[in-house]
């Protein structure tokens, strides 16, 4: 993953370079799996994912299921090699800013409405075994500029 095709982007080989700790074994099979990643547009008034990737993306955005201040579960779309999915849309984020923070949130810490939560191979939440992001082995938060 060391070369971008078609411009600018990020790899991952960049970004583990930068570390001083060597990834875990699950970790680096992950890796191996995820070919030429993922691709994101904006088009209009939403953010739209590419899944260029050998593997299936799992991706969880406040205006993919109903917004962060709506509902105190959430939904983790799967995203098959080969498809797309319009994963943020602004209008609606504009409108759930109006709107206060569910109570059953309030435990899970600071939640970033224009945040989008992309993991590589492996789900998470309700219906999976790892309940968080962060037990995936390999994960982004992607921060998009908020709505206007």
């Amino acid at each position: 993953m060391g070369n971008i095709p078609h411009g600018e982007g990020l790899s991952l080989a960049s970004l583990a370079a930068s570390s001083h700790t060597s990834p875990s074994e699950q970790v680096r099979r992950t890796r191996e799996k995820i070919g030429l990643g993922l691709v994101l547009y904006q088009d209009g008034d939403g953010v739209w994912l590419y899944n260029r990737a050998e593997i299936p993306l799992f991706v969880n955005s406040p205006t993919l299921d109903g917004g962060v201040h709506c509902r105190a579960d959430f939904i983790v779309h799967k995203l098959p090699p080969g498809h797309i999915l319009n994963i943020f849309d602004y209008e609606k984020a504009r409108e759930y800013q109006k709107l206060p923070v569910h109570p059953a949130l309030l435990h899970v810490g600071p939640i970033d409405q224009n945040s989008v939560h992309v993991s590589f191979a492996k789900g998470w939440g309700p219906n999976y075994r790892r309940q968080a992001i962060t037990e995936c082995p390999c994960w982004l938060e992607i921060l998009l500029v908020p709505a206007r």
